[in-house]
């Protein structure tokens, strides 16, 4: 039997809304979770503490900010939004950096898009992985001509590869 990629890490995941920070939790009850609802606690937990991952609300917690802090930290991260769910948003974390963009409708599934980035960095999956679950969620919520905002090189780059 395969051991689950995410049993035992450790993961940030900062979110100013509480009760997405219980669900996330909850959902991945294989790690360790530390949690944080705003900018300043998560920068706390970064500098006290290391991580495996980390799942960054955009909006209310200055997201970008800390992207560009676990970045600099070398941690995989997962963006998790609902007020900034764009085609501006989603090129805006990818090009940031971020490993993954998933809209807080598909939290239930936070565990499998998470796996889906540490399987990529280890190298035993595609990157992007993760986008080909959720491509149909996008095509749906945003306009048609969306994907068109990037050239094939950057498809290629984050998703194809």
């Amino acid at each position: 039997m395969t051991k689950d990629p995410l049993e035992n890490k450790k993961v940030l995941v900062v979110d100013d809304e509480p009760d997405v920070l219980e669900t996330v939790g909850d959902l991945l009850h294989m790690c360790e979770v530390d949690k944080a609802r705003d900018r300043e606690g998560a920068l706390t937990l970064l500098r006290d503490h290391s991580y495996d991952a980390a799942i960054l609300d955009i909006m209310g917690v200055h997201g970008y900010d800390l992207l560009e802090e676990t970045k600099r930290r070398g941690i995989p991260t997962l963006m998790l939004t609902a007020n900034a769910l764009s085609p501006d948003d989603f090129f805006k974390s990818i090009h940031s950096g971020a490993d993954a963009y998933v809209p807080k409708d598909r939290l239930a599934d936070i565990a499998i898009f998470l796996r889906d980035v540490l399987e990529a960095q280890s190298g035993h999956t595609k990157r992007g992985t993760w986008f080909k679950r959720l491509e149909a969620f996008f095509e749906e919520r945003f306009e048609a001509d969306w994907r068109e905002r990037e050239n094939q090189e950057f498809w290629k780059k984050y998703f194809y590869v």
